[in-house]
Formats: structure tokens, C-alpha cells, sequence
């Protein structure tokens, strides 16, 4: 086994935790730097409406942990009555269902091995049994510097394209919003020397290297090292200019295994 790592988490501190443990257990040295802000939106009248109708769609799709516990942080009906389907992208949003009381035999995920965990391979789970004209919900975040309009999710992802192709109406909605952190003159020097002392950067968010570059605009990224837990957030830390990406799945085996070539 090579010598541990100093590995640096960026999501969001409650999505962290095992990572951390998982880590650590195995010889790194591990520092939990979120680049990513969550906080709850208000709830207006027309989240109201559409949460209250819940059981129209037939599918109301996740897009992450944190709109799971944004959603059920809120006045929402019970998951899962009356049949309504969960979907989910990866394990942790998935875990996040069940411990909401979302019954597994209602949860639609990409299987625990599946080579990516994404909308595309949610995509071919769901795609067979769907129900054409009945509407999918899809709860999702938003920017905090977004105006009101696209704080609600207006925007149409991948997914909700392919569901409209096939005749399934679409409605978004943002539970939950991201805001780029505020960092003392400590913290930023510690992440600029962190760019180039061989310390691993793991990224499972395009958005976070965004505020990344926000935090440290003028950072030349040439020795750095990062890990990415998708193809598309790879690409981003590579327009970043990170000197080397490995990419992997968002699951800690596979973490561990990247940092394992690493030596």
C-alpha cells in the first residue's frame, strides 16, 4: 500500500462524513475544505402547490442528497404513497431516500455497480417503464445569485429532454440553493499552497471548481492534482488547469483505489 495522502473533500460538509472515516482508516490525512454552501429556499406558493400535488407524478427524480433532505425538511407528503416512484442518481442519494422512509422497492437508481452514476444511466432504468403524458417531478438546486425565475429550476437538463422526447411532461423545482463560500486570508492561503504540495483535491462537483476559481482567481493549477467523481467534472478541473485528473466513481473504493495509483 503506497504512504497516505493529505486529500482534500470538497462537497458539502453532511456529505462528507464517511468519506472522511473511510479515508483516514486507510492512512490519509484528510481536510474537509466545502466549496459548496447549501441552504434552504423559501417555500413559496408555487413550491407549495406543486409539493401538495405530489401524486400526480408518477416520478419525482433527486437530483442530489441534499434535495432529498431539503425536500423532507419541508411541508411535503409522505414519500412514496400511492405509489409515487423516487429516482436517484448515485448510492448517496439513494441512502438518503431510504433513510427518509422512501420504500427501496419504490427507489429507481443506477445499480450498485454500474459504471457511472449519472442522469444518463438513471436514464436506462427508468426509460422502459414510463408513463407517457403523466408528468415527472424534478427537484434539484439552484444559485444563490440566480434570479427568482431560474431559482426555481426553470432550466431543462439532459434528463428533462430525454423526458420530454418521450412525452412526459416536466416540472422543476429548486428545494434547495448553492452559494459560493466566503474564506478568511487563512483559509485562502492554506488552499492556495494546496495547489501545488501534492495534496489530492476531490472534486464531485463541476460547480464547486467554479467557486474554486472565484476563491482563487489568479491560482495557476499546473501541479496540482485532482480527483473527479464524472467524466464532465474531470473536463472542468482540466479547463482549471489541474496538472493531472483521475477520474472515478463516487463511491470510497474507488476513491481509495485512484488515490492507490496515484503512487
Amino acid at each position: 500500500m503506497s504512504a497516505g495522502r493529505r486529500v482534500i473533500l470538497t462537497r458539502p460538509s453532511s456529505d462528507s462524513q464517511a468519506w472522511r472515516h473511510g479515508l483516514e482508516a486507510a492512512g490519509h490525512s484528510v481536510r474537509e475544505w466545502p466549496l459548496i454552501d447549501i441552504a434552504p429556499v423559501p417555500l413559496t406558493q408555487r413550491a407549495h402547490d406543486i409539493l401538495s400535488d405530489w401524486f400526480s407524478y408518477q416520478a419525482v427524480m433527486f437530483v442530489s442528497r441534499n434535495a432529498v433532505t431539503h425536500t423532507f425538511t419541508q411541508d411535503t407528503p409522505v414519500a412514496g404513497a400511492h405509489g409515487t416512484r423516487c429516482w436517484a442518481t448515485g448510492p448517496g442519494t439513494r441512502q438518503a431516500l431510504l433513510d427518509a422512509g422512501v420504500a427501496v422497492e419504490l427507489i429507481d437508481a443506477p445499480a450498485a455497480d454500474a459504471g457511472q452514476f449519472d442522469t444518463e444511466a438513471l436514464w436506462q432504468v427508468v426509460q422502459a417503464g414510463l408513463v407517457p403524458a403523466k408528468p415527472v417531478l424534478i427537484l434539484r438546486g439552484s444559485e444563490a445569485d440566480q434570479a427568482d425565475s431560474a431559482a426555481e429550476g426553470v432550466g431543462r437538463d439532459w434528463l428533462a429532454q430525454q423526458l420530454s422526447r418521450a412525452g412526459v411532461p416536466v416540472d422543476t423545482l429548486a428545494v434547495y440553493q448553492r452559494a459560493c463560500p466566503v474564506w478568511d486570508r487563512e483559509q485562502t492561503a492554506r488552499a492556495s499552497l494546496a495547489a501545488t504540495d501534492a495534496s489530492v483535491w476531490v472534486f464531485s462537483s463541476s460547480q464547486a471548481i467554479v467557486y474554486l476559481q472565484k476563491l482563487l482567481p489568479a491560482k495557476d493549477w499546473s501541479a496540482a492534482i485532482a480527483i473527479a467523481t464524472h467524466e464532465r467534472i474531470g473536463s472542468a478541473a482540466s479547463r482549471m488547469g489541474a496538472g493531472r485528473v483521475l477520474v472515478c466513481k463516487p463511491v470510497l473504493g474507488a476513491l481509495l483505489a485512484s488515490l492507490e495509483s496515484l503512487a
